[in-house]
């Protein structure tokens, strides 16, 4: 699943990042409404958490502008804003649910989780390929019936591939989304990860699903849609 987290506290924002991450989220982050606004129109995210009090427009006038262009992506507000009246204009303005600050990480896992649940734009439930596939929301991944034990990095790195239906990934694209670093920093970790990611993957049945394009990136595919430039 991919989150847009928009948060103008940057320490606040890259730990709860983090923890969203560790729990095999894919988490983009902005640090204002405008970021924000800018970032959900080129994107198609899942879930929008956003805090109330950003610089310049807030969160509310935000969710309301997503709103009015017909954004239907859920939405949880963040605040210290605890007063009812606070509240009921938060979901007036189109919020799904409200999380006042301070909270418990185990408590905004749940809210997420139960909006997503609810979600008609959670599509599609379970990203499959072939006999591979992949539940975002119990984090489950199985081919040919048998569950497969990955890591938080490769189920995140698996999601993005499925959800791509085909098309190459850049290698710059994963240290963006998966590790949020540049490409130069983490080259050598993508292909460690992409290598176990073939053993759990590929290794163990007949047909090679995972495919690395040289110079471009790799693609989740059956060999008859593109063969791998190189294996």
């Amino acid at each position: 699943m991919r989150i847009l987290l928009i948060e103008d506290d940057r320490k606040a924002a890259r730990l709860l990042a983090r923890g969203l991450e560790e729990e095999g989220f894919v988490v983009d982050v902005a640090h204002s409404a405008e970021e924000g606004d800018h970032a959900a129109f080129v994107t198609d995210y899942d879930l929008l958490v956003l805090d109330w009090m950003l610089p310049g427009k807030d969160g509310l006038q935000l969710c309301r502008d997503l709103r009015q262009r017909g954004s239907k992506t859920p939405m949880l507000m963040l605040t210290a804003r605890d007063a009812l009246a606070d509240r009921v204009a938060g979901l007036n303005t189109g919020a799904d649910d409200y999380l006042t600050k301070p909270f418990a990480f185990d408590e905004l896992l749940a809210r997420m989780r139960a909006l997503l649940r609810r979600s008609e734009l959670v599509r599609p439930v379970v990203l499959a390929l072939a006999d591979l596939s992949l539940d975002p929301l119990s984090q489950r991944v199985a081919r040919g019936g048998a569950v497969l034990d990955l890591t938080h990095k490769e189920f995140a790195i698996l999601q993005i591939l499925l959800r791509h239906g085909g098309e190459v990934v850049s290698r710059s694209r994963l240290a963006e989304q998966v590790w949020k670093d540049d490409l130069i920093a983490i080259d050598n970790l993508i292909d460690v990860h992409i290598s176990n990611l073939r053993r759990k993957v590929d290794t163990p049945f007949s047909v090679a699903l995972i495919q690395t394009v040289r110079g471009r990136g790799f693609r989740l595919a059956l060999p008859e849609t593109g063969a791998s430039d190189d294996a």
